[in-house]
């Protein structure tokens, strides 16, 4: 059996760890730019979405993709939106239970998808603005590659 309680306490000091100080749309295309060179480096197709609010500020599906990835991305996008933390912090914690969105929260499985790959884009003082997404590896994958390069992004800013 997985160790549920240490894998959740690290996705939240994940969280914690890559907050924003502000967040723009540029930042979200240089943030898109750097997930698709990323992917075309490790030679792996994946559907990136990046939402601010309600609005999609960044899309990009490479070749090899589907629309079934923009279903994935939307779903666990709405996640994040829900909870205002990471989708696989949710899933974890859900799996951890034995639960599910949809008989804990009633939620549907067409709208609402609790697998890892959306992180909360955070503003520190402020809360949860948006999120970032990846679809198209393991979930576990899809988690790290958004979190690595969050982390990438953050150091070069310099926060």
């Amino acid at each position: 059996m997985e160790n549920f309680s240490e894998l959740m306490l690290k996705l939240i000091e994940e969280e914690k760890q890559l907050e924003f100080e502000k967040f723009s749309n540029h930042d979200a295309l240089l943030i898109g730019n750097i997930l698709i060179d990323k992917a075309k480096n490790r030679k792996i197709n994946i559907t990136i979405e990046i939402v601010k609010s309600d609005q999609m500020i960044f899309h990009y599906a490479f070749d090899g993709t589907s629309l079934d990835n923009d279903f994935w991305v939307k779903r666990k996008i709405n996640v994040v939106k829900r909870f205002h933390r990471s989708s696989y912090y949710i899933k974890t914690k859900l799996q951890s239970k034995d639960e599910n969105l949809q008989d804990k929260y009633g939620l549907s499985k067409e709208t609402y998808g609790a697998y890892g790959g959306a992180f909360p884009i955070r503003i520190k003082n402020t809360g949860v603005i948006g999120a970032i997404c990846v679809s198209g590896l393991k979930q576990e994958e899809d988690h790290e590659l958004v979190v690595e390069t969050i982390r990438e992004y953050l150091l070069n800013a310099g926060r």
